[in-house]
């Protein structure tokens, strides 16, 4: 059976897409796409001129893209709320894509203390989507999308130190933060369906693609074009975003990649999840701690 790519993806006229990251990479191949196909596409990012010059190559390539910007820094969890609080105004949000995030950077940390690859791509992402679950759940058949990675696999599920005051290695603390997003994806979909939600929970990871996300690499950095070359592409590695948010046969709970060797390119379609990802267990832990670490709870009871 074939897999997903981008021409796949129909009409999307008036649905409306919340993608965080949306200015560069992954994210912005995805708005792109969804754009040319009719979709209002409200980029949430960080810095506001590098949104907006996204927009206007968007514009440029689609006349007419209905486009709209709001601030959202995943690395301050005030920022957080205020974004949510500008999205839950609009009418109506059919799909939130969880892009934004980052790879491997030196030791930081983010607004509220925790180290920074935890605190952005989970705890970001946990806040976000928590907050805009009432305002989605307004909408049929609306979904969150939520990206995790391949390196999820090698993840160690080692959140009880969340500012990284015990000792750092940048690798391993992705590693987690992916397997926290693959968790965070599973745990949602369980709460979800326990509660009677519309809304579903869907996952996707773009394989090894070309983007600077890898620009903490060091020297590695220099090979990604040529890994775009032999492997993904941004635009290829954003065929599981679309898929995740756009295919109608698409099920809460599923999980999308590359369909190539390992997982690392490819057209998109079913991907794995490692057995650690989905341990009701360590998905439960993750959430509780979630919970306590942003102040943030959406009220969805566990299933037992």
């Amino acid at each position: 059976m074939p897999g997903f790519t981008a021409d796949n993806v129909t009409d999307q006229t008036g649905k409306v897409f919340v993608v965080t990251g949306a200015n560069s990479g992954l994210g912005f191949e995805a708005a792109r796409v969804l754009a040319a196909r009719g979709g209002d596409v409200v980029m949430a990012c960080r810095d506001e001129g590098k949104a907006r010059t996204a927009m206007a190559r968007i514009a440029a390539e689609t006349p007419g893209a209905k486009l709209d910007f709001v601030e959202l820094d995943q690395a301050d969890l005030d920022s957080v709320r205020r974004a949510a609080d500008a999205l839950r105004g609009r009418d109506r949000i059919d799909v939130l894509i969880n892009n934004a995030g980052v790879m491997m950077p030196p030791l930081s940390h983010t607004a509220q203390g925790f180290e920074l690859q935890f605190g952005v791509n989970h705890l970001g992402t946990f806040a976000l989507t928590c907050l805009l679950l009432p305002a989605l759940e307004q909408t049929a058949g609306s979904r969150v999308v939520i990206t995790s990675s391949i390196a999820h696999k090698s993840g160690e599920a080692l959140w009880s130190d969340p500012k990284a005051e015990a000792g750092y290695s940048r690798m391993q603390r992705y590693y987690d933060s992916k397997l926290a997003n693959a968790l965070f994806l599973v745990e949602l979909d369980r709460r979800l369906r326990a509660s009677g939600s519309g809304i579903a929970a869907i996952g996707c990871h773009p394989g090894v693609a070309a983007t600077n996300l890898g620009r903490n690499f060091g020297f590695a950095r220099l090979l990604m074009p040529l890994a775009g070359k032999l492997l993904n592409t941004a635009e290829e590695g954003a065929w599981p975003t679309l898929q995740a948010a756009t295919d109608p046969e698409a099920e809460s709970g599923d999980y999308y990649g590359p369909r190539g060797i390992r997982e690392m390119a490819g057209e998109s379609g079913p991907a794995f999840l490692t057995r650690l990802a989905r341990d009701p267990g360590a998905g439960q832990w993750l959430w509780k701690r979630s919970v306590e670490l942003t102040g943030i709870n959406p009220g969805l009871r566990a299933v037992d």
